[in-house]
């Protein structure tokens, strides 16, 4: 790399300092200009308080570092794989196909790229089985899998050191030189600020300008907190819960554990084919559903919840009706109504900020 280009990115990334996601300086201790300078998140007014790891503090150095090293391909093997590989921000940070081959090994993954936004109020874990437990620890996953982005991480290491611009932006952002702990530190700094609250049903909660709701979307509004707000609960619209919601009836470990769910990770029988909730925040963005997505529209979610759940021993009970049959019976009106009232979730505003994008 020349002087010339290391110099202009390091003022590429100065700028962006200047316009970190979501937050704003922390002022009650007083600052230099050596940094790292602590932020806070600018949570939505209809949000609950997001959680603060006292243990990776926000920075706008930390945040503005993560930003880049998300589309960083060197963090892969073979240096043509970033996290952003598989999570777009169009698709509100997911990657529109079921079962991802873009990895190293060129192999389908076990699992559905799930969408990235709202995590700073994560607080049971990580993954569609939860086998992480916060965003530093998940980052190792896909960044040493073998089918995923298959580095070494002494090599990572080794070879971010050997760009000038990194080693100046490492040690502004965390005092030190670059190690892995540091990079997941600061990918899951710029995680958390990726806040999605900008909806027009957060606008109709907050009566900002642009929020009006019509009749049909309110009257799916009022479906969802009747018939879905067991587990899409609250204005994150998840209970950030386990559930199986019936989509098979047996499990088996024959794929390494993939129909298995929470048990995985728990052994505790109880949770077989137990998965995390989704968010239905952004969901019409986030197609194909379920951990495998296997349903390529809403419509086929909609038709499962209806007539085709499967029970089981550990079938969520909140499925069953009173009659002993499983289902969510909606008539063609409520189905209408509630895609309508989805619609209302998608945040063109979190997709589109520029703050989220590729800085490189």
């Amino acid at each position: 790399m020349t002087a010339w280009c290391s110099n202009f990115r390091i003022t590429v990334f100065m700028l962006l300092l200047a316009g970190v996601a979501s937050c704003k300086k922390d002022n009650s201790a007083e600052e230099t200009d050596l940094g790292p300078h602590t932020v806070q998140l600018e949570v939505p007014g209809n949000f609950p308080a997001a959680q603060q790891d006292l243990d990776n503090p926000l920075t706008a150095e930390g945040i503005a570092l993560g930003r880049m090293l998300f589309y960083e391909v060197r963090l892969s093997g073979n240096n043509r794989i970033s996290c952003a590989s598989c999570h777009r921000q169009e698709l509100a940070f997911t990657d529109g196909v079921a079962l991802s081959t873009l990895g190293a090994s060129g192999k389908k993954l076990e699992r559905h790229a799930p969408a990235l936004f709202n995590l700073a109020w994560e607080k049971t874990g990580l993954f569609w089985d939860g086998g992480s437990k916060n965003l530093e620890s998940q980052a190792f996953g896909p960044l040493t899998s073998a089918d995923e982005m298959h580095q070494d991480l002494l090599v990572m290491e080794t070879e971010l050191k050997q760009i000038p611009m990194y080693v100046a932006l490492f040690k502004k952002a965390f005092g030190a030189d670059i190690t892995a702990a540091n990079v997941v530190k600061a990918l899951a700094q710029f995680q958390r600020t990726m806040i999605s609250g900008t909806s027009r049903y957060d606008k109709y909660k907050r009566a900002e300008s642009g929020g009006s709701l019509n009749a049909a979307e309110l009257l799916g509004m009022e479906l969802v907190n009747s018939k879905c707000k067991s587990c899409h609960s609250g204005e994150l619209f998840t209970d950030d819960g386990y559930h199986n919601n019936g989509i098979d009836s047996t499990f088996s470990d024959d794929l390494d554990g993939i129909f298995q769910g929470r048990f995985r990770v728990s052994f505790d029988p109880a949770d077989l084919g137990k998965f995390k909730t989704p968010s239905l925040r952004n969901v019409l963005l986030t197609a194909p559903y379920m951990h495998d997505g296997r349903f390529k529209t809403i419509d086929e979610v909609l038709d499962h919840y209806n007539s085709g759940i499967k029970a089981s021993p550990t079938t969520d009970r909140l499925l069953y009706q009173n009659q002993g049959t499983v289902g969510i019976p909606l008539s063609a009106t409520e189905r209408g109504a509630i895609i309508a009232f989805l619609n209302t979730l998608t945040d063109d505003e979190f997709i589109n900020n520029k703050k989220f994008n590729n800085p490189n």
